[in-house]
């Protein structure tokens, strides 16, 4: 009886490993549980096939021997991409969520355009600028460069209906913003300091026609 119980644990003590080892064998080594797709989302300008390629995931691979980590960095590095999360949905899908930089600003890079985010990264090169974007005037365009991040704070904070109608935005310091809107009107908005207080200002004041709008001190402005 007692050597019976030693034959019958040992039997299930190998029984147990088999299935262990079989089981780790199909979730790691095995095409089984492999990619069998990369499902895209979040893109809109970038293809799915672009960010596939980008991945570099063979088909196949064990889904759980995928560095969602190195994946999530090989795509990061397409221009147009903000983020990227990389997850496994099983049995064998990969899904990667990505958000696309939303260009905000045309900086002129030679003959050709610079789209740039609200971060100051450039997106995308073109050859021809979309006409709905605003140009930046800077001298050292650039997510570090001061005046850069200033000028994006402003355009950013505007409405969408009062952004599009801006032409340039000048700032030759962080604290020197203006705008130039595309009806020939001007804008002095300082500082980056304020933005909600001057935007509503500024709204109501561009119903009254003039020149200039002087809102750089929220508290007294000036229209001439």
């Amino acid at each position: 009886m007692v050597m019976n119980g030693v034959w019958r644990s040992a039997f299930l003590a190998l029984l147990t490993v088999g299935v262990v080892g079989i089981a780790a064998w199909l979730v790691f080594f095995s095409p089984v549980l492999g990619v069998r797709d990369i499902q895209v989302v979040g893109n809109a300008g970038l293809s799915a096939e672009q960010i596939r390629r980008a991945a570099e995931v063979a088909a196949d691979k064990p889904l759980a021997t995928v560095d969602v980590a190195e994946v999530e960095g090989r795509i990061g590095r397409i221009p147009q991409v903000e983020s990227v999360t990389v997850s496994r949905a099983w049995p064998g899908t990969l899904r990667v969520e990505v958000v696309e930089r939303e260009p905000v600003v045309v900086v002129p890079v030679g003959d050709r355009s610079a789209l740039m985010d609200r971060h100051g990264m450039v997106a995308e090169l073109r050859d021809v600028a979309p006409p709905t974007l605003p140009v930046l005037r800077v001298s050292r365009p650039g997510p570090a460069d001061p005046a850069t991040v200033a000028a994006l704070t402003v355009i950013t904070a505007l409405p969408d209906n009062l952004a599009r109608r801006v032409a340039e935005v000048l700032a030759p310091s962080a604290e020197t913003v203006s705008l130039r809107l595309k009806d020939g009107r001007a804008i002095v908005w300082g500082g980056g300091d304020r933005p909600a207080d001057k935007t509503r200002i500024l709204v109501t004041l561009l119903k009254r026609p003039a020149d200039t709008y002087d809102v750089s001190s929220p508290d007294v402005v000036t229209v001439k």
